[in-house]
């Protein structure tokens, strides 16, 4: 199989159905092939009920302890059967899901790339100035820390090579925050990562909306300036936004 697509979710019963309704259409048609994963970390709602509703592949936490989303990534990164490992969050929908599958058959699946990042936006229906500003800035930021060998990438988003992240033991299951830029970090050292705007992804808005855009990029640089410097992330826990 060329593609897994993996999706670690934790109570996201409000989102999830419009990326499997994207997703299940593009298989019905039979214009790309990969599977789904739904790798869950304990959900209390509707998750469970939903992937089966789309035939998804279901990975059920099981222990008492929580599980970041870390290891719900790397336990969906096991079970899958393709050679090319596609994360997507829970929260996000493809601008054109067919589109997305032909970028890849043309530019990524028998390159040399080893990884590859897309470009994130807001919901359509819901973007304001700030989300067209604050997502325009990163886009670019991260293609420059990727041009310096810095090594970067939005986690909504990130498609690596299995083999590689079997090599690197994937996501670090030690970091509540950051792993995102942790992987992609690693895997520069050992090749080249594409970040691009022909893979577009739209997410929700709901942590920004929640906490304001200053305090999240205030936690996302202390979180990456402490794995860069410490090997370790500032939060000890990312909270549940839904």
């Amino acid at each position: 199989m060329k593609y897994s697509i993996i999706i670690p979710t934790l109570n996201e019963e409000k989102l999830l159905p419009q990326l499997l309704e994207q997703l299940t259409l593009e298989i019905s048609l039979k214009k790309s092939e990969f599977e789904i994963i739904i790798s869950d970390g304990g959900s209390k709602d509707a998750t469970q009920e939903i992937a089966g509703r789309f035939k998804c592949n279901f990975i059920k936490h099981d222990s008492p302890l929580k599980e970041n989303i870390s290891a719900g990534r790397n336990k969906g990164g096991e079970k899958a059967q393709g050679e090319w490992l596609i994360f997507l969050n829970a929260d996000v929908r493809l601008a054109n899901v067919h589109k997305f599958f032909q970028f890849l058959e043309a530019n990524v699946y028998s390159s040399s790339l080893l990884a590859v990042g897309g470009h994130v936006k807001v919901f359509p229906e819901e973007e304001i100035f700030s989300d067209r500003l604050y997502h325009g800035f990163y886009y670019y930021y991260f293609h420059l820390l990727n041009f310096l060998g810095m090594g970067t990438g939005r986690g909504e988003c990130q498609i690596v090579r299995k083999d590689i992240f079997t090599q690197l033991g994937g996501y670090d299951e030690t970091l509540a925050a950051g792993e995102d830029f942790d992987l992609f970090k690693r895997i520069k050292k050992l090749g080249k990562i594409l970040l691009t705007h022909e893979l577009l992804v739209y997410e929700s808005p709901r942590r920004f909306r929640r906490y304001g855009y200053f305090t999240v990029s205030m936690m996302w640089l202390k979180n990456s300036t402490s794995i860069v410097l410490r090997k370790k992330s500032i939060s000890s826990e990312w909270e549940e936004v839904r």
